[in-house]
């Protein structure tokens, strides 16, 4: 006698989306899909049966915010992902993919050149991806997905820089405005893209995503290059559909920022437009700004406006690394833009600005702006509305793969204070021969720590490396965020700046988060990672009601309790990329996910059918 189900898991505690109160139930799945779930379903009915008693059952996570359409095609498991529980991820964000191809051109690589400065990745790297491309359109794309051995499933946007460049070709999308035609064929391109399932248009308004490739170094990214008038012509399109426009904000010039933002409103544009912006968080260096966003939705999805617009929310501390002067933290500033702009290997060009004195005048002048006291700049700073979102403040740089071991663990405000005691005649405030070899390096005069950032520069060029956090800083604020009616969790940001960041892990933060508080909330975040971005980016996931796809995790819920991601996140070679890769591995939290029904991730591990069988697959828009 054939068995009635593939699987049964039995006696977890089953969070199921929807929001409503957890209840102790079995699960049934046969061919992917959940097809019933009761108590006390019979054990002999199945052909593989899980005892679950004590664990929480609830929809694999959708990560709504990554740049994984760089990996999914040299490792398709993706098993980073996977096993936080992840069995869903949203690609082709911040308007860079690989939808239409390698868009190769002459010496111009568009994903070589427009990803490696926004999303910090090595050329090296970008290139190993570029090499697996074989399509040249966004229907093609979409279907090889079937021929890969897919881990999690895949949703894409049609990335807004790409279309540009399908269109006009790199150099005229970042020098010239389009001609009529050139818009009519990127309307049309797009219509086709909603028509095969593309979750709507995404672009990008922030002031340091730069191009890296001569002669364009000092210009951004095609997507900023486009007026009010082509974006509103665009997001017509994605508007007929009901799909989403996925943005991050002009942050340079906030009226501007309302103004483009007020496109997502129904009453202005006859019908209201999903939008999905970056970001809502507790930043370091402007607490405040966080919530003005959320203000500005909240005015948007009033009666008045008839929005639908919402900020992706981070679930955990905003940690980022850099190497040298080298992550997206210091693109802001012009004067270190100018370093990273610099090839990888050019060390000799960037000695030759760190030794320039014009360039030394303007790095002291944006190291200290808004830091020096009795000034507006700093008035401006005291109240949380500082001119620049940089972290600078050098009690806030922790060193984190320092030339010295001494000083890993430290802040650079610390190893400063020793070093000017140090050449002050304190030889006591050299604590090993290694320290002391190298305060005896330093120049006799520091003056601030600017002059410690520029000495650090110029001796060590990137074989430094310290953190900040940016962010969401002690998680004081995350759960309000998370929780906030016009944010939306579930943005990790994972697959880019691979040695900068390591946000693989901030749904689970965000469980951790919510079973601190009470299991109602548990309840809500699980909808809210789940079932809540699924509706709203139109997906077959995100439910384990019955006929749902099974795609599943069972969560440890007591190794939530003594976790903490900052101690779990770490460098690790990884072969697929010949590179390092920040990472978080958390242990004992995730017991096991399935994808279509099928085990992909258990006890720690990888099982067999994660890289070897097709379990995710492209999900379309409907």
């Amino acid at each position: 006698m054939t068995s009635t189900w593939d699987l049964l898991i039995k006696g977890a505690k089953l969070f199921d989306g929807s929001g409503e109160a957890p209840v102790v139930q079995d699960v049934a799945v046969r061919e992917g899909r959940v097809v019933a779930r009761g108590e006390n379903l019979p054990a002999g009915h199945a052909e593989t049966v899980v005892e679950a008693s004590g664990q929480w059952l609830l929809p694999g996570m959708l990560d709504i915010h990554t740049h994984l359409d760089l990996e999914v095609d040299v490792e398709p498991a993706l098993p980073e992902v996977v096993r936080h529980g992840t069995t869903t991820v949203l690609v082709g964000n911040c308007s860079l993919g690989t939808s239409f191809g390698s868009q190769k051109s002459g010496n111009q690589e568009p994903i070589v050149d427009c990803f490696t400065r926004v999303e910090n990745i090595p050329k090296a790297v970008l290139r190993k991806v570029s090499e697996k491309i074989t399509w040249d359109n966004t229907g093609d794309y979409m279907d090889h997905f079937a021929q890969l051995p897919l881990g999690p499933n895949v949703a894409t946007f049609v990335p807004h820089s790409m279309l540009r460049v399908e269109v006009m070709g790199l150099e005229a999308s970042v020098s010239r405005a389009p001609t009529e035609q050139e818009l009519v064929a990127m309307e049309g391109l797009l219509e086709t893209a909603m028509q095969q399932g593309y979750l709507g248009l995404s672009t990008d308004g922030l002031p340091f995503h730069y191009l890296s490739n001569d002669p364009n170094t000092s210009k951004r990214i095609p997507t900023q290059f486009a007026s009010f008038k082509e974006l509103r012509r665009l997001l017509k399109v994605v508007r007929k559909y009901d799909r989403v426009w996925q943005t991050t904000p002009i942050i340079e010039n906030r009226l501007m920022a309302l103004v483009y933002f007020s496109l997502t409103s129904g009453r202005l544009f006859g019908k209201p437009l999903k939008t999905s912006a970056l970001s809502a968080m507790e930043m370091t260096a402007a607490p405040r700004s966080g919530r003005l966003f959320l203000k500005v939705a909240s005015l948007l999805n009033t009666w008045l406006f008839k929005g639908k617009l919402h900020f992706q929310a981070l679930g955990t501390n905003f940690r980022v690394w850099s190497d040298g002067i080298v992550s997206p933290l210091f693109e802001e500033m012009k004067s270190t833009s100018q370093l990273i702009a610099k090839e990888y290997d050019d060390v000799e060009g960037r000695q030759a600005l760190l030794h320039d004195p014009d360039w030394v005048e303007l790095f002291r002048k944006e190291w200290l702006h808004g830091r020096t006291g009795g000034d507006f700049a700093s008035w401006k700073a005291s109240k949380g509305f500082p001119d620049s979102l940089v972290v600078r403040d050098a009690d806030r740089l922790i060193f984190d793969g320092a030339p010295v071991n001494n000083w890993d663990g430290e802040s650079m405000a610390a190893v400063m204070a020793r070093v000017q005691r140090f050449k002050d005649g304190d030889e006591t405030a050299a604590r090993s021969k290694a320290e002391q070899g190298a305060f005896e390096e330093f120049p006799a005069n520091l003056r601030d720590d600017a002059d410690f950032m520029l000495y650090m520069m110029r001796r060590y060029d990137k074989s430094f490396r310290f953190y900040a956090d940016i962010a969401n800083e002690g998680n004081r604020a995350t759960l309000d965020y998370l929780l906030d009616e016009h944010a939306l969790p579930g943005f990790n940001d994972s697959g880019a700046h691979i040695t900068n960041m390591a946000f693989f892990d901030s749904n689970l933060m965000s469980l951790k988060l919510a079973k601190e508080r009470d299991e109602a909330t548990v309840a809500r975040m699980v909808q809210r990672l789940t079932q809540e971005p699924a509706t709203i980016f139109g997906l077959d996931a995100g439910s384990l009601a019955v006929g749902a796809r099974a795609d599943m995790v069972l969560i440890n819920p007591n190794e939530l309790d003594g976790w903490e991601p900052d101690q779990t996140r770490r460098l690790e070679y990884r072969e697929i990329f010949d590179h390092h890769q920040m990472v978080n591995r958390p242990e004992g939290i995730v017991h096991s996910v399935y994808i279509k029904g099928v085990l992909a991730w258990a006890n720690g591990e990888a099982q067999q059918a994660l890289g070897q069988e097709t379990l995710g697959q492209a999900l379309r828009a409907a």
